[in-house]
């Protein structure tokens, strides 16, 4: 498995396991996970399972050193008191002493607030804060927009390394993806195979059996050829090993027109400029 370099020189594994909607039996899935080779595990603090995770890394034996660990600030937490807040509970959770990468989990839309450039730039600066301090190797976004994005780098003293957003066939949001690569923000895809969704999608079905691959195996590889750092999700065990550990190929310039003007049928419905959580 590949290293992708962030702005930063830190090294992300392009192969990231994502635990979102994973609280039953997280443990035992992240074990799993570390047993089939991951390195890089994606967490949250609302996700409610960091401290599943960090007794699974304990019990795998694997020197820390050796893993990747992302965790994200929650909304209720964008203020200079709650990312210390938020950072210190995650760490406790997780067992370990740093983060990889830290996120800003969502960004202040203004839908919600007249003040959200301020929010998010406070919430950034903090994040700076322990990012000179090596509490926080690397740190970025999540889920944030070409406008949020935009305000924020009029302030940031340090440029968010990646921003995760959704990203998948059928839904490849180029207008922020194309600017944040332009200014060496890498991206990471969440929900790379639409939570699922996109496995009973008949287009995406017959374009995997033409390279005689899963639909789950395509929309990962569709990720790493967009050059996009991805985050796929199971719990059986046959699909966590084999999300990591299939023989890379390349899809065809048409079918990766196809893949990416592919009907939404993947998409959350989440938009973050007007979400109002």
């Amino acid at each position: 498995m590949k290293n992708v370099v962030l702005n930063n020189g830190t090294e992300i594994p392009e192969i990231g396991f994502g635990t979102w909607q994973t609280t039953e039996g997280v443990q035992k899935t992240v074990k799993e996970a570390l047993k089939a080779g991951y390195k890089h595990i994606d967490t949250a603090a609302i996700y409610g399972n960091e401290a599943e995770i960090g007794e699974a890394i304990e019990e795998s034996g694997i020197d820390r050193k050796d893993l990747y660990l992302t965790t994200k600030i929650w909304n209720s937490n964008r203020s200079a008191e709650g990312v210390k807040y938020s950072v210190e509970q995650s760490l406790k959770n997780l067992k370990t002493n740093y983060l990889d990468l830290l996120l800003i989990h969502w960004p202040a839309n203004a839908k919600q607030f007249d003040n959200w450039k301020e929010i998010n730039a406070e919430t950034w600066k903090a994040m700076e804060e322990l990012y000179k301090s090596g509490v926080v190797k690397a740190i970025g976004v999540s889920n944030f927009m070409l406008p949020q994005i935009e305000a924020l780098l009029e302030t940031a003293e340090v440029i968010p390394v990646v921003n995760q957003i959704e990203f998948h066939p059928g839904y490849t949001q180029p207008q922020v993806v194309d600017f944040c690569k332009e200014k060496g923000i890498a991206i990471e895809a969440w929900s790379p195979i639409g939570s699922g969704r996109l496995l009973k999608d008949e287009d995406l079905k017959n374009i995997a059996d033409s390279y005689g691959v899963s639909p789950a195996i395509l929309c990962i590889q569709f990720c790493l050829q967009s050059g996009v750092i991805v985050l796929p999700k199971s719990e059986n065990p046959n699909n966590i090993y084999n999300n990591l550990h299939f023989e890379r190929f390349k899809i065809s310039e048409s079918d990766m027109k196809a893949l990416k003007t592919l009907e939404e049928t993947g998409f959350s419905g989440l938009n973050p400029e007007t979400v109002d959580f």
